[in-house]
């Protein structure tokens, strides 16, 4: 799914009203409609006190068209305007003539902390005060009454975007943004719904077709992907039935020290899981009996050391090479690192150790071969590019690093993003158990599996940050977020795999009622 930026988004807006020659009104009767729509499907006529707050532009426009739709059905509803500023957007003032024409409890005026209405926790908010345009910090009584919303503990419904919200810049106030309970986003999901820092404003949210020109929609480019099932589909790669396993590559492993030889256990078997047709583990002596026990399907290569890598000398031909998991970062290991780069030209995963060795040492991103992935966690991310103000910060870094050194990076979270230049891949599956130590070793196995069966690097670390999280849904339903450990990421790969081929579940009722009250608007 394309994540449309505020500017694309307003230009869809004015196409869509070129090219299906209708007003700006009739376009937001659309939007407003929608809300109502996915409103009444779930309350059906319930009596519950409806509180619908709306600015003066357009985002309030939305909301006045909504609270008329809920009055004409029978809804208990109280409309109120925030009067945050003498100006009022056009199609703001005949909405606002289209609600006093069918109620004659006309909206409240708010303009200070003494007009805030009563509202209980069994009430529902409808919160269609700022939309993706605000440009400005809220007055002071308005972010009171952000607070005041929060305060009731009722349901909270956010219009587009929770208000007071910016769609790329990180709120300084966390105050002067509604905490969403829901928010039905028009056209697209918003990049704040994601990141780390501005998720929290919206526990749940949805997309609502409004009917934007198609066209555009279609062929306009994002900067933002979100990436589910019908994105990874499309990558995945179809096995003949005479396959024989020198057809999927070989991976090597090269990583481990005393004590960390478990992460290329797990890196290893993930690579073979995620379909290699070889894997070879390339560890100190230490690690020969280790992986030979744990995972005999691997072949080992072992340096001349017991505990540490200090030379990188293989007569194997990999297809791709992944280093770092567990291996420490000794000056014996830098060097043997530094020389095999110096000689490499095969595909490279860089993972863990082998990131904070490029850290120590960044003459060596110059080594690095075309679209080498880099799979750090925060910290290492952040010894490699430097600290960050905030997310979207750490974002420009991020991908102005991918650019200079022609690198793909993933930064690991709860949607993990995968960044190739400019360009930025959002991920929708996984869960917080996935939290645990060797989940990482695991991603970066199932990235050098992939590469190893003729993916390219970029689809292979989509596809395997999908699949790594999809085998994290499908294992904590089992194992529950404290006891999930990252060989059962491992053991449901295989889970993740058959769902990308799963039929979904026929629609229920409601879902056929409401796609029928969606077509009759």
């Amino acid at each position: 799914m394309k994540l449309f930026s505020k500017e694309q988004i307003y230009m869809a807006d004015k196409l869509t009203i070129e090219r299906q020659n209708i007003s700006s009104t009739d376009l937001m009767e659309r939007a407003g409609s929608q809300v109502f729509n996915w409103i009444h499907m779930r309350l059906q006529g319930a009596q519950v006190p409806i509180h619908v707050f709306c600015g003066i532009g357009n985002n309030g426009g939305d909301g006045l068209v909504i609270a008329r739709q809920l009055i004409l059905d029978g809804y208990n509803v109280k409309t109120y305007v925030v009067n945050c500023s003498d100006k009022r957007s056009k199609d703001f003032l005949i909405n606002y003539d289209r609600i006093k024409n069918v109620t004659k409890k006309w909206p409240t005026l708010l303009s200070c902390d003494d007009d805030f209405p009563v509202i209980n926790a069994e009430d529902v908010i409808v919160d269609a005060i700022f939309g993706i345009g605000l440009n400005r910090p809220v007055d002071p009584w308005i972010k009171n009454l952000f607070k005041y919303f929060r305060n009731t503990k009722a349901f909270v419904l956010s219009v587009d975007i929770p208000s007071g919200l910016s769609t790329e810049n990180i709120p300084v106030d966390e105050d002067s943004v509604v905490w969403a309970t829901y928010t039905l986003s028009f056209v697209t999901p918003k990049l704040v719904f994601f990141l780390p820092e501005t998720a929290k404003y919206t526990v749940h949210w949805e997309v609502l077709n409004i009917g934007l020109d198609e066209d555009f929609l279609m062929n306009t480019t994002t900067e933002v992907d979100l990436i589910g099932k019908n994105e990874v589909l499309p990558l995945y790669i179809p096995r003949e039935q005479f396959s024989h396993k020198g057809q999927f590559g070989h991976s090597l492993i090269i990583g481990g020290c005393y004590g960390k030889i478990g992460a290329v256990t797990l890196a290893s078997k993930a690579s073979l899981s995620a379909g290699a047709g070889l894997v070879s583990a390339y560890v100190p002596k230490c690690g020969y009996i280790p992986i030979q026990t744990a995972f005999p399907e691997a072949m080992v290569i072992t340096d001349t050391d017991d505990e540490i890598i200090t030379k990188i000398d293989f007569k194997i031909t990999p297809s791709v090479v992944s280093f770092g998991v567990g291996v420490g970062t000794d000056t014996k290991t830098i060097n043997a690192f530094e020389d095999f780069l110096k000689q490499n030209k095969t595909p490279l995963v860089i993972d863990a150790d082998g990131i904070n060795i490029l850290a120590k040492k960044k003459s060596l991103l110059q080594l690095l071969p075309l679209n080498t992935v880099l799979t750090p966690h925060p910290k290492e991310l952040e010894r490699l590019i430097g600290d960050w103000k905030d997310d979207f910060d750490k974002l420009k870094k991020v991908k102005a690093f991918s650019k200079k050194h022609k690198l793909i990076i993933v930064i690991k979270g709860a949607h993990t993003i995968t960044v190739f230049q400019d360009k930025l891949y959002v991920n929708t599956t996984g869960n917080p158990g996935m939290a645990t130590a060797g989940s990482g070793d695991v991603l970066t196995g199932i990235i050098t599996g992939l590469i190893s069966q003729g993916y390219s690097p970029l689809n292979a670390t989509i596809f395997a940050v999908y699949l790594h999280g999809k085998s994290g849904d499908f294992a904590v339903e089992k194992y529950g977020y404290q006891s999930l450990n990252a060989s059962h990421i491992i053991n449901y790969l295989g889970d993740a795999f058959i769902d990308l081929f799963r039929l979904p579940e026929p629609p229920q009722e409601e879902e056929i009622e409401e796609a029928e009250a969606t077509k009759k608007d």
